[in-house]
């Protein structure tokens, strides 16, 4: 009892930020429920009092909107990044980690300092070479640049240098190479990490709007968050039910997928934290 009452402020701390981060989605998808006569009736409800799916079927089905195409964009586009990222930051990572060669400390601190470079300064130089490899208008464009991702780099490194080294002694000792090492020891052993990883890898592609909007301009080829745009240019003046239902609908993958890997996000960000060196 002593305990709980210690822990009140916490916890009534924890239910406000709860409320005031959920808010805004809660009331999302209560007036992508109503009618555009019940979002705009002042005072303003909260509850809709006869829920309706128009909306949703409305979006889904008008014809100058691709909802359906826009979903498939973001989700192999962000599919295709997540996996790119794995294969170019791993080995990477697993090279930083555990080859000593002159320079390497040098070079892995330079690699961080790309990270303080804004995208900003970088957007033209990459615009100018997806349209010299003319890759503008395709998922090139949005699954390549920025692939060889120095935050995947650094905490898999991190991950990697708290794996005991007498774990790939005992493989140097069956003959295994580095890659042997690397594929068959260090891989196996840092899933928590990896999985981590490519979950916030996906979720920041998958919500990223600036790129895709650079580099896309047909409807066939633009992901979610460029048509929620287009939606909401086009219909939030005069039917907001309708752009928030596309707004609900577009957190749908988002939701399935930290409800499917809730544990493994958690897990991962607890070791690779506690473990960082």
């Amino acid at each position: 009892m002593g305990h709980r009452l210690r822990n009140l402020p916490a916890y009534t701390w924890l239910i406000v930020m709860s409320i005031f981060v959920m808010m805004p989605l809660l009331i999302a998808i209560s007036q992508s429920l109503m009618t555009n006569a019940e979002v705009n009736r002042w005072p303003p409800q909260i509850i809709p009092a006869n829920p309706t799916l128009d909306n949703m079927r409305q979006v889904l089905t008008q014809q100058d909107l691709r909802i359906d195409v826009w979903l498939r964009n973001s989700l192999l586009a962000a599919t295709g990044y997540t996996v790119a990222v794995l294969v170019l930051c791993a080995p990477a990572a697993y090279a930083f980690a555990r080859l000593r060669f002159p320079g390497n400390n040098i070079l892995f601190a330079i690699l961080l300092i790309t990270i303080m470079i804004p995208s900003q300064v970088t957007l033209i130089p990459n615009y100018l070479l997806m349209r010299d490899l003319k890759w503008l208008d395709t998922f090139n464009a949005l699954i390549f640049p920025g692939a060889a991702n120095v935050f995947g780099v650094f905490l898999l490194r991190q991950f990697f240098m708290s794996i005991p080294t007498e774990l790939e002694e005992a493989a140097v000792l069956d003959g295994a190479s580095y890659f042997g090492r690397f594929w068959h020891v260090v891989l196996p052993l840092s899933t928590n990490a990896l999985v981590a990883l490519s979950i916030f890898i996906f979720l920041g592609h998958y919500n990223d709007l600036f790129w895709p909007f650079i580099v896309t301009n047909s409807l066939e080829t633009r992901t979610l968050p460029v048509g929620l745009t287009i939606l909401n240019s086009s219909y939030a003046g005069q039917y907001r039910p309708m752009v928030l239902s596309g707004a609900v609908l577009s957190t749908i993958p988002i939701l399935i997928v930290y409800v499917l890997f809730q544990r493994r996000i958690i897990r991962g960000v607890m070791l690779t934290g506690m473990a960082g060196r």
